[in-house]
């Protein structure tokens, strides 16, 4: 067997990250963590701050794609029930529409709920458009986030 060298593992598993963002159920952030995390082991080559920093940003990375969709439904007004709800019906859309289907599968669901919860078209509205609106920044941000640590890796390694 040929011996792969640190970096270019650890570069493909920060190329993979910033891909991954984009694709949903993929953590893009725990690619980060993983690259950084096994570049820095490998060679201890990376100095305390620089890893440190590396491994800080890709965990909020993670953090931001476990609980972006959450976070944005509680910040538009949704209920923990309807929250929950949404993320499972996101789930079961996204294996029949993709990421469209996740986005439709939150959306809807958020909308629906809180209009039967409130009986407000017009609340039910507002609240699935801020869900929706934090979901799509909460991809964005993970995107941007997974190329800083691709960026911040490639600085401290050259």
């Amino acid at each position: 067997m040929l011996p792969v060298d640190p970096f270019v593992v650890a570069l493909v598993l920060l190329v993979a990250a910033v891909v991954a963002s984009v694709v949903p159920l993929i953590p893009g952030g725990l690619l980060s963590l993983i690259g950084v995390a096994y570049y820095w082991q490998a060679t201890g080559e990376l100095g305390t701050f620089a890893g440190a920093a590396l491994l800080a940003l890709g965990l909020f990375t993670l953090v931001l794609d476990w609980l972006g969709g959450a976070i944005s439904a509680r910040v538009g007004g949704a209920s923990m029930q309807t929250t929950a709800v949404a993320a499972v019906a996101a789930v079961a859309l996204m294996f029949v529409l993709g990421p469209l289907g996740a986005l439709l599968g939150i959306a809807g669901t958020v909308f629906a709920l809180e209009l039967y919860r409130h009986g407000d078209v017009e609340r039910g509205l507002r609240t699935a458009a801020v869900t929706t609106v934090g979901m799509l920044a909460s991809s964005v941000m993970q995107v941007l986030l997974t190329v800083s640590v691709l960026i911040g890796f490639l600085l401290a390694t050259w």
